[in-house]
């Protein structure tokens, strides 16, 4: 297995990070566009989410990605990825980028000054098989938290209406590996479907991990 870390960042003092969908796009686009060994240009991408409210990438050069973005989602005053470094010090660069290119957004767009993110992002090596596959669906499985969150607990009873908010939460790579395009040109999916055996195989698993999913397993992974 390739190294791979769990990170997660979050608002400092908890506070929300993402006060509207503006702002999710924002940062989904900033993941995409800060995955890069050159420094960001905003002429080599097309983005308006004002106007179109949606992500479109549009890259006038090949990027030379920094790290492997398997997994992503987005809370309210936190975000979690699953990612690979494909260079030694390029996870810590690509956060540093991400992390301050947002603050700056979203400084400038509400008029406050000061630090965004709660001193330097969380992160810990997925050292063997056994916490790799489960650490998915737990990223996946976050925005049950709004609605049902007995599910942590093993105490969720409606599967299909978990599912179906799952299904309908943009803001992670769920989506992507349900075999719908929300946002494709953000991870690289590869390893992960893999290992899920494609689309149809990834959704026909979703209601057994969360019957089954342990979190005491990996309690050490989940950075909460």
């Amino acid at each position: 297995m390739s190294e791979i870390y769990h990170v997660l960042s979050r608002g400092v003092d908890k506070r929300k990070i993402f006060m509207d969908d503006e702002d999710r796009y924002r940062f989904i686009h900033d993941l995409f566009e800060f995955n890069n060994q050159e420094p960001a240009n905003s002429t080599y991408y097309q983005f308006n989410v004002i106007a179109r409210r949606k992500f479109e990438p549009n890259e006038k050069k090949p990027r030379k990605l920094l790290v492997d973005l398997h997994v992503f989602c987005l809370m309210d005053n936190h975000y979690h990825l699953l990612i690979s470094p494909r260079h030694e010090g390029s996870i810590s660069l690509f956060m540093k980028k991400v992390n301050m290119g947002y603050a700056k957004y979203f400084n400038n767009k509400y008029e406050r000054v000061g630090t965004l993110f709660e001193g330097r992002f969380k992160s810990v090596p997925v050292k063997n098989d056994a916490h790799f596959i489960h650490l998915p669906y737990y990223i996946h499985f976050n925005p049950l938290d709004f609605k049902f969150k007995e599910w942590r607990d093993r105490k969720l009873t409606n599967y299909r209406k978990a599912i179906e908010f799952l299904d309908s939460y943009r803001w992670s790579s769920h989506r992507d590996y349900s075999g719908e395009k929300n946002f494709p040109s953000v991870t690289q999916r590869e390893l992960l479907s893999e290992f899920f055996d494609g689309p149809d195989g990834y959704k026909k698993s979703i209601k057994s991990w969360l019957q089954n999913l342990d979190l005491d397993s990996i309690k050490k992974l989940v950075l909460e």
